[in-house]
């Protein structure tokens, strides 16, 4: 891959049709969410759009949400990911969603995309002035943790959240 040829944007309504092919892919694969996407939302497209400009400066947050940025990594003009940076953690957070949310679409995994787009969001929140990164995947997403680790991600433990069986890993990076 030649990483010249990507970067990582703010949503645009100009890419609305590959938003919504790469949200199908999604969903082909069986998601319901995706992780990443933060307000963006395909069947209220242009609306959200301009609604998660908005919440980079707190406004207009659901409950329980926090000031974040989303971004899509795009390649040749396509997006091949999406990720979400929240500028600060609340209780749930702290545990279970972390700083950074990230997906890439099934047909452009396993070409180091999603390193790259963690390594560029990085350099978004120490621009915010954010020291401490915690990022989180569940215990079986040996893919998502390698691709932490790459960036610097310290493994810090694994947690349970109640009345679920499966494992949180929680990674923390230093950026100061």
């Amino acid at each position: 891959m030649r990483y010249a040829d990507i970067k990582l944007i703010e949503p645009t309504v100009e890419l609305k049709s590959e938003f919504l092919e790469m949200a199908e892919e999604f969903n082909a694969e069986g998601k319901k969410t995706i992780d990443g996407i933060g307000s963006v939302d395909k069947d209220d497209f242009e609306n959200s759009v301009g609604r998660s400009k908005d919440h980079v400066k707190g406004v207009g947050l659901p409950e329980g949400w926090v000031p974040a940025s989303t971004y899509w990594l795009i390649s040749r003009g396509r997006i091949v990911g999406t990720c979400h940076l929240r500028h600060r953690l609340n209780d749930f957070l702290k545990n279970f969603g972390g700083h950074i949310g990230y997906s890439v679409r099934l047909s452009e995994r396993r070409k180091g995309y999603a390193t790259k787009m963690l390594s560029l969001v990085l350099e978004k929140a120490r621009a915010l002035g954010i020291t401490h990164i915690l990022i989180t995947c569940s215990d079986d997403n040996i893919a998502s943790a390698g691709v932490i680790e790459k960036n610097g991600g310290k493994l810090a433990d694994k947690i349970k959240r109640e009345g679920s069986k499966e494992l949180t890993r929680r990674y923390w990076i230093d950026l100061a």
